[in-house]
């Protein structure tokens, strides 16, 4: 039962043979990577361009919001199609992404040290957090059509409700912009490849957009067992995809349609009568997800305009060697409108109502859990904004009804003063909460408690942005975030019982300091970020969380060719027997021609093997190894 439980809340030798063998096919070959043309602008000249939804549900200039918001850009995405979700993640200092194994396993995202179910991952507005874990399947999510990620650090429960305490992580998808089909291929290590196909239509304003893709993977050791009668990790997934809509002036609807779906091994412990670990077993996993959102925009005039959002997710988990099984189903209304009402403010209001139905089965007897229920809960926001070229302010509230927990205020103030021409401050304070998930309420055998209250957070953090010259820049932030009723599981030390409580408190204490440099074609970005996730009881660090990040990237490129290599290495957690880790990455592409790409990626160049969290018995789940791949893209 560890995966169904962890899906829902859960420096080796250089092996350099089959690593020169992935590179000469990927130059040799007549191919392409799933990427457009990219631009020679840098990296820091680009983020300075770069236009972001999450912070403030409309598009504004990265560097006008107060706040500090990232993003994983699509050149970084087009690198590679094998790429997942919480390997692409990895790249924000931030984030503390942990993975159970490779391809397919369980993975925990900690933004700024905050728990996995305190980051709430959406995918163009909707939620993909389920109901019952409380947290995102990352390692099932595909990222095949999406245009860039962005990360919201800090709370957003004004604009998003419930589980943005630590952050947002918003996956936007791509709109066609020209009329055109490709298909990309890409080969890498243990047998692993990805196939995707696409077209794309678009004129006047009416696009049209089908995707369909492939993957498929022996994977990797899941544990440091090393068991040669149990295979790795496996993984196979498949997916679908398509959009239409129309995009005018005074209005526009869209109506996006995703499936993914596969099946993914992971190994189970064997243990004799004192409950050691004598050997491993294959369990395999069947998943399903699928996302319908409709969306709708009218311009009723120059400064007022309303939007309208229907969704639906589905999040299915099935044993292949058991009857247990999650399905997990989030339907979302939402209705907002934006009045512009000066030149400098607006005014955002809207209502959001969704409804979060999880059906468990997993076990029998004891340890059994069998539960069907179904939450409602309606949010109520307001948002004010005053823009101007020296200052942007933001100053929102929220009033949450939630079915379970009754009637939560939160509420968020930010501003950002340019005070200089090339020197900006900005600063937030921000409330935020999370209500405990369907298994914290009705899991009880798995020491679930009805009587659970919602964690509650306040946050305040400062930054400066110090523009150095035209091609360097500079960012520094400090924060410190406040969670109260934080839930834990308690184990009675006389009955040996465990069970969820409200009994901890916890916080946040850190900063994140970036550089970006850029000359012509070449250029660098070196993120640093540093947290104390500190239980305020114990006055010790949480498990599992790294102290510091650093994440380094630089390389060159154009529109022909280009070649980047990323660092991302992590502190010794406190407190525990999981050591640091230092990784490196290698990306490199060459358009042949406009239709023509060839493109090889190297994850994890040095074959690094880490230790991630304990499993059991003194042995220790660890990473995924090095992955060596080259492919080509042919585009029309």
């Amino acid at each position: 039962m560890e995966h169904i439980m962890s899906g829902f809340y859960k420096l080796s030798a250089f092996k350099p043979t089959t690593l020169v063998g992935a590179i000469a096919i990927a130059m040799g070959l007549s191919s392409t990577g799933f990427a457009e043309t990219t631009s020679s602008n840098s990296e820091a000249k680009s983020q300075l361009d770069t236009i972001v939804i999450t912070a403030t549900r409309s598009e504004e200039k990265i560097e006008n919001v107060p706040a500090r918001i990232s993003i994983i850009e699509p050149q970084i995405l087009e690198q590679s199609p094998i790429a997942e979700l919480p390997h692409l993640l990895m790249s924000d200092a931030s984030i503390d992404m942990m993975q159970y194994g490779g391809y397919g396993q369980a993975a925990s995202i900690f933004t700024r040290g905050t728990n996995s179910t305190h980051t709430l991952v959406l995918r163009d507005g909707v939620r993909l957090n389920t109901g019952s874990a409380g947290s995102a399947s990352l390692a099932f999510i595909d990222t095949t059509d999406i245009k860039q990620i962005e990360v919201l650090k800090g709370p957003a429960s004004v604009l998003y409700g419930t589980d943005a305490i630590g952050g947002v992580v918003q996956l936007v998808s791509k709109t066609p912009e020209k009329t055109g089909a490709f298909v990309t291929g890409e080969i890498g290590e243990h047998n692993t490849y990805k196939s995707v196909v696409g077209a794309d239509l678009a004129e006047n304003g009416v696009y049209a957009q089908v995707r369909g893709q492939r993957l498929e993977s022996d994977g990797t050791q899941v544990t440091d067992f090393k068991d040669a009668n149990v295979k790795a990790g496996a993984y196979d997934q498949k997916g679908f995809s398509a959009k239409l809509g129309v995009e005018k002036e005074q209005y526009a609807a869209s109506v996006d349609y995703s499936q993914n779906q596969g099946t993914a091994m992971y190994v189970d412990g064997v243990n004799d009568a004192n409950w050691h670990l004598i050997g491993l077993k294959n369990v395999s996993q069947d998943f399903k997800n699928e996302i319908i959102n409709v969306k709708g925009r009218v311009n009723v005039n120059d400064s007022l305009s309303i939007n309208a959002r229907l969704s639906q997710f589905k999040d299915d988990l099935e044993q292949n060697d058991s009857h247990d099984a999650i399905y997990n189903t989030t339907k979302e209304a939402e209705l907002y409108s934006k009045w512009q009402f000066t030149p400098t403010q607006n005014i955002l209001a809207g209502v959001a109502t969704k409804n979060v139905k999880s059906d468990v089965l997993s076990g029998s007897g004891f340890y059994g859990v069998d539960y069907d229920e179904s939450v409602d809960s309606t949010g109520y926001f307001v948002q004010h904004q005053y823009q101007s070229n020296q200052l942007h302010t933001q100053l929102g509230l929220r009033v949450e009804d939630h079915e379970t927990f009754g009637t939560h205020t939160v509420g968020q103030a930010a501003a950002r003063y340019q005070i200089l021409p090339m020197t900006s401050i900005y600063t937030n304070i921000g409330t935020a909460f999370r209500a405990p998930t369907n298994n914290d309420l009705y899991a009880l055998s798995w020491g679930g408690n009805p009587d659970l209250k919602p964690e509650e957070s306040i946050s305040y953090e400062v930054g400066l942005d110090q523009k150095i010259t035209d091609n360097f820049s500079m960012g520094l932030s400090a924060y410190r975030n406040e969670v109260d009723d934080l839930i834990t599981y308690v184990t009675d030390p006389v009955t040996y019982e465990g069970r969820l409580y409200n009994v901890k408190k916890a916080t946040f204490t850190g900063g994140e300091f970036n550089l970006d440099w850029a000359s012509d074609e070449l250029f660098t970005h070196l993120s640093y970020a540093y947290v104390q996730p500190k239980d305020k009881e114990t006055d010790k660090d949480l498990a599992r969380r790294s102290r510091q990040s650093l994440t380094l990237t630089t390389g060159i490129q154009n529109e022909v060719y280009g070649i980047s290599t990323s660092l991302s290495a992590k502190s010794k957690p406190k407190n525990s027997k999981v050591s640091g880790y230092a990784t490196v990455d290698v990306n490199a592409f060459w358009n042949i021609n406009p239709n023509v790409k060839l493109f090889t990626n190297i994850q994890n160049i040095g074959d690094v093997e880490y230790k991630t969290t304990s499993y059991s018995n003194g042995y220790y789940y660890i990473n995924g190894g090095r992955l060596a791949s080259a492919g080509v893209t042919f585009r029309y």
